[in-house]
């Protein structure tokens, strides 16, 4: 397995901007290791479901590579089953799974979320495949 960040596959937390520059901050200072993904985004994009043990070379907004992280954990479970440390650690400040919940909503049922599913209408519930996965940080490449 390659260490060398210019070649390792891209872990972007969000769309470039301000959730991204939180996100990206979070990780770089330990308050995120944690984060949640929807199956049905991996299988619209054709991307491969992270692997414990994985590297990836985190990116900015201004897609340039600022971190090494390990992929730690990898749960698949439904969106009603996500429990509140998986929550905690996703380093966004949230102390209870409804505030979790609303803001994460809020994220996939963006327009820039529908649009990247190429689905106007795309929703989430309860019954909603996540991806639960814990990461560590390896290497600060600011």
């Amino acid at each position: 397995m390659t260490t060398d960040p210019t070649t390792l596959p891209k872990a972007e937390f969000a769309f470039p901007g301000p959730i991204r520059d939180q996100l990206v901050a979070a990780i770089l200072n330990g308050s995120k290791t944690s984060t949640t993904g929807i199956l049905a985004d991996y299988e619209h994009c054709g991307d491969p479901l992270p692997e414990v043990g994985s590297l990836a070379a985190v990116v900015d907004s201004n897609d340039r590579r600022v971190a090494v992280i390990e992929v730690t954990d990898v749960r698949l479970t439904r969106l009603a089953e996500v429990d509140l440390p998986h929550a905690i650690d996703e380093g966004e400040g949230f102390t209870t799974l409804t505030d979790w919940r609303a803001a994460h909503e809020t994220y996939w049922h963006s327009p820039e979320m529908r649009h990247s599913m190429d689905d106007e209408t795309f929703t989430v519930n309860d019954e909603t495949i996540v991806i639960l996965q814990r990461f560590r940080l390896i290497t600060d490449l600011r």
